[in-house]
């Protein structure tokens, strides 16, 4: 065992190189990279320029066997430039879904909100994998693409009870060391529409939910204030956050984006709100949705976007007027999206593509959405590359963040808490001979 692990030359955001100490957990240092063992040197500076002479390269046999567990750690890891982010942070998932791990399903068309949780819950009726199952391959993939904390929805109705959240629960102490994660109980079926679900829902915090979710409250169930009530009710009496899925477009969500802001403000719950989809301000004039964010910004409610299936917000414009908005999966492999594979680079990558970024400002905006955006939206402290941060760290073979967005990365190697937890690297991609002769191959 070692008391530090040093990254040698790694490359933050601002393109740098950095040499950064981790240890119990945290970033204990980040210094210029250098070496530093000339005569005259201080004795600490020259321990680390030994340190970083013995240090393990990250493109050698070594490392992969350090990765694979059949060497101990070494106390130095030479990263040759490659850059390191923060853990990517997926702000809005839905593992207790999600058919990974299970058979293909074939996606059964719902036209509406109610027709496609009708049809979901058609669908695992017949599913044999659990969901601890499949909730467990889902985790495991948003890992091992440099996930270091997810916010999942949980569905809680009459016919589930809390049964799916207590398998979440479970997951979540199971990957304690790998992933933080945080549930939301979800209405996925109403409130009012579904006699019993408050309660339900309230005794969901109680097991150990972290946030109350909220769905369409005008549009699904009829009666926004109700639904208002109950929801930021639950969430005075418990402590907790809020997080709304809300699909709805034009005049409609502007009134409930507005009650959303207002009741956010009364209950004091600034920085602990979030809207999820907010379809409806991708579906109304420009200046409206300019002039909601900057309502949103000064009630401290924060705005998800993973992309697909419906008008998208307009993330510059709103992010210009002071609202946070970040990014989540939502739904992968499941009966509400057949598409998806855990990676949030390529999420920041869709929300790039469909807002029309090319700039490197804005690739790097979209890179946000799914790193400080999302961790300052879901409440997550100590985050970033920073000393005294947790040491959830993802390494990356690219040159620049708007180069891992605008490409993606051939290397990724994922840490939390300072340890080496998933990596996926070049050399399992095996080339034929065919190919090797044809085009130049990077060794």
């Amino acid at each position: 065992m070692y008391d530090a692990l040093t990254l040698f030359d790694a490359r933050l955001a601002n393109g740098s190189l950095a040499d950064l100490t981790v240890a119990d957990g945290r970033i204990l240092s980040i210094v210029p990279a250098g070496r530093d063992g000339a005569p005259g040197a201080s004795a600490g500076a020259r321990a680390t320029a030994a340190l970083r002479d013995r240090a393990v390269r990250v493109d050698s046999p070594a490392f992969s066997e350090v990765l694979r567990g059949r060497t101990e750690q070494p106390a130095g890891i030479d990263l040759q430039g490659r850059l390191v982010l923060p853990a990517l942070v997926n702000g809005h998932a839905h593992l207790d879904k999600t058919f990974m791990g299970a058979r293909w399903q074939p996606h059964r068309v719902g036209t509406t909100v109610p027709a496609r949780v009708g049809a979901e819950r058609a669908i695992r009726s017949t599913l044999s994998e659990s969901v601890a199952e499949r909730s467990s391959a889902l985790a495991r993939a948003m890992v091992e693409f440099g996930t270091g904390t997810v916010r999942t929805h949980v569905d809680i109705d009459t016919e589930l009870g809390i049964s799916s959240l207590e398998s979440i629960l479970e997951l979540r102490d199971a990957l304690r060391d790998v992933l933080r994660m945080q549930v939301v109980a979800f209405p996925q079926s109403g409130i009012l529409a579904s006699p019993g679900v408050d309660r339900l829902l309230e005794d969901a915090l109680i097991a150990g939910a972290d946030v109350i979710g909220g769905l369409d409250p005008a549009g699904f169930d009829r009666d926004a204030v109700r639904h208002l009530d109950i929801v930021f009710g639950l969430a005075a009496a418990y402590g907790v956050g809020v997080d709304i899925h809300l699909h709805e477009l034009g005049d409609s969500a502007v009134r409930q984006f507005r009650l959303i802001a207002e009741r956010t403000r009364r209950a004091g719950l600034g920085g602990r709100v979030v809207v999820s989809h907010a379809y409806g301000l991708g579906s109304i004039d420009l200046d409206l949705a300019r002039r909601l964010g900057g309502e949103f910004a000064e009630a401290g409610v924060a705005v998800m976007t993973n992309g697909p299936a419906g008008p998208m917000p307009p993330v510059l414009a709103m992010r210009e007027e002071g609202a946070t908005v970040f990014s989540g999966s939502d739904n992968i492999r499941d009966a509400w999206w057949p598409f998806g594979d855990g990676d949030m680079l390529g999420i920041a990558r869709q929300v790039a593509y469909q807002s029309n970024f090319r700039t490197d400002e804005e690739l790097e905006t979209a890179l946000d959405l799914v790193t400080h955006s999302a961790a300052r939206a879901i409440g997550l402290p100590h985050y970033g590359i920073a000393e005294g941060a947790f040491a959830d760290l993802v390494v990356l073979d690219a040159l620049s963040p708007a180069a891992a967005i605008a490409g993606g990365s051939a290397d990724r190697i994922v840490m939390h808490g300072g340890a080496f937890v998933a990596a996926q690297l070049r050399e399992t991609h095996l080339v034929a001979p065919a190919l090797r002769g044809a085009v130049a191959v990077r060794p």
